[in-house]
């Protein structure tokens, strides 16, 4: 059985996940938060329960999946009541271990994760630590499990999650070149959509050095290594880590 305290999209995914194409799908308790969210998924599922509140979600589950947003993580938790036997599977970046045991004793083991939401697919590979039996089991279900050597190495997994957005706006900016000159919108974003789609099929499929799949993307002087060469002369792949070193130290 396991408890979701917070019903955004995160914990929508990681249920989907769980209760889709299953012989017997575990028991899930939403919190009441996201009325909404919790009532849709109820409605397709009949292993998920909408909970009166937060302490209700507690009573009913041992592993609770913490899935609100860090700056209300201590708010939510001030006034719920945990036992000794509860896990507790926190997903909000930036809130560590010391200061999440605090707020959640006596439970007996907390475990920080990093799921995405391809869960809904069964294709996260959720990122957590410190090894935990119990989160390998919930998150092996939606994907995969990758545990780090240690609490500040799983900061810069989180980190490196801060940079979905901009992808999606690098792919959007593409798109909307090819509308600049000519190309119906809707033809250039069902473009983009398909060829970068087929590339992280390939992506997902590969297992050597990213550097080796770039290689493949390119000939000597053809156009994707004029492309490249421009970006890197402009100095896109350290405007890349400097954002990024920023986006750690603030988790940290």
């Amino acid at each position: 059985m396991y408890g979701f305290v917070g019903a955004g999209e995160l914990t929508a995914a990681i249920v989907e996940g769980l209760s889709t194409d299953v012989a017997e799908p575990p028991a899930v308790f939403l919190s009441p938060r996201s009325h909404s969210v919790g009532q849709e998924l109820a409605s397709r599922f009949p292993n998920v329960r909408v909970c009166q509140s937060n302490q209700d979600v507690l009573d009913n589950a041992l592993t609770i999946v913490l899935a609100v947003r860090p700056p209300i993580v201590q708010e939510v938790l001030k006034d719920l009541v945990f036992r000794p036997e509860h896990v507790v599977l926190s997903a909000p970046s930036g809130v560590r271990l010391e200061q999440l045991s605090e707020w959640v004793a006596p439970a007996g083991q907390v475990v920080r994760v990093i799921p995405l939401p391809q869960a809904a697919r069964k294709q996260s590979l959720t990122v957590t630590y410190p090894d935990n039996a119990v989160a390998r089991e919930l998150f092996d279900r939606v994907g995969g499990v990758l545990v780090p050597s240690d609490e500040s190495t799983l900061e810069v997994f989180s980190a490196a999650t801060a940079t979905f957005a901009a992808h999606l706006d690098y792919l959007t900016t593409i798109a909307d070149w090819l509308a600049e000159h000519g190309v119906a919108a809707e033809a250039a974003t069902a473009y983009m959509t398909h060829v970068f789609g087929q590339l992280g099929q390939s992506l997902a499929q590969h297992t050597g050095p990213l550097a080796e799949l770039t290689g493949k993307h390119m000939t000597p002087g053809g156009l994707n290594e004029q492309f490249m060469t421009d970006l890197r002369r402009d100095g896109v792949p350290d405007l890349v880590r400097r954002a990024l070193d920023r986006v750690l130290a603030r988790l940290r």
